[in-house]
């Protein structure tokens, strides 16, 4: 059986823009059937998200699955809570972390691996100032001009 590579690569652009992302986690993600299916065809946002402890596990709440098409009566409702699957050392580690003021856990990236299981790439997050989205603006506009000029040569 071959195994092929799958181009779903759902990004959360507004968690860079608005956050300065220190660690990095992957986690699995527990979904029924129509949603595997549904983020398969890359209908799924992560604008809004986050992520919280409910009864020491993490869950990722406001995270938007579009219905699926095919599913009849058996499809699932579209921004509903949805489990995160980490180790218990890496849990316990984002707790300690979530607890000191300013910090909060964030949806980066939602992706297929090569085994067709959905991941979600979850980030320890800090607030940026004004001062800092600011600068965030001014390099993303040089790096386009220095793009710009490379083509143009």
């Amino acid at each position: 059986m071959e195994k092929r590579k799958s181009n779903v690569n759902i990004k959360n652009k507004r968690a860079t823009f608005d956050y300065l992302i220190s660690d990095t986690y992957t986690a699995g993600i527990v979904l029924t059937g129509t949603e595997i299916k549904s983020i398969r065809e890359s209908r799924a946002s992560l604008v809004d998200t986050y992520c919280t402890f409910i009864n020491d596990e993490m869950w990722v709440k406001n995270m938007h699955v579009a219905e699926y098409f095919y599913g009849s009566y058996n499809n699932h409702s579209t921004r509903r809570d949805r489990k995160l699957l980490l180790e218990r050392k890496e849990l316990r580690k984002l707790q300690q972390t979530v607890k000191n003021p300013g910090f909060t856990i964030v949806p980066v990236r939602l992706f297929i691996n090569e085994k067709g299981l959905a991941k979600l790439v979850i980030g320890v997050a800090r607030g940026k100032h004004e001062y800092d989205k600011r600068q965030s603006l001014k390099e993303r506009d040089d790096k386009r001009e220095m793009d710009r000029i490379k083509r143009s040569f």
